[in-house]
């Protein structure tokens, strides 16, 4: 039995485990389009929407900005918003999701950020299976 991507019940949240680190504040498992997830217990379920809306749209200013780091086709691998109290940090976690942290402000960010890239390895893994498009076109041409 599969678990739904928007799971009210938020039973993915074991996956964010690695990252309660010192200085992180909460994390947040969304998808592409803005939709909660799961999410850490340093956040409400109200809250944690509240972010997973906010976060899907600096990302989507972050792919607005790829043409000027080299063009069109640029992929935003993560994006990273310094506040005076913390920081923000989004990246892709698999086929659909993404991955966002707060923090405050004296976090290990390099710390934060490997845990990050391990943990969204992770989830692809867990919740997203690359495209079989090749296979796919295969069968097709030999029916």
């Amino acid at each position: 039995m599969s678990t739904s991507l928007t799971d009210s019940t938020n039973r993915l949240a074991w996956l964010l485990d690695d990252l309660e680190l010192d200085g992180v504040r909460f994390v947040v498992l969304l998808s592409d389009d803005g939709l909660r997830v799961a999410h850490s217990p340093g956040i409400s379920k109200d809250e944690a929407e509240r972010f997973a809306a906010a976060a899907s749209g600096l990302r989507s200013l972050g792919k607005a900005l790829g043409e000027f780091c080299g063009g069109y086709a640029n992929t935003v691998r993560q994006n990273m918003t310094e506040y005076d109290e913390g920081m923000i940090l989004i990246t892709a976690a698999g086929a659909g999701t993404l991955l966002g942290v707060a923090t405050t402000a004296d976090v290990d960010l390099g710390l934060v950020a490997h845990r990050m890239n391990d943990l969204a390895e992770r989830v692809g893994r867990e919740l997203g299976a690359a495209p079989r498009r090749d296979e796919f076109r295969r069968a097709e041409t030999s029916l």
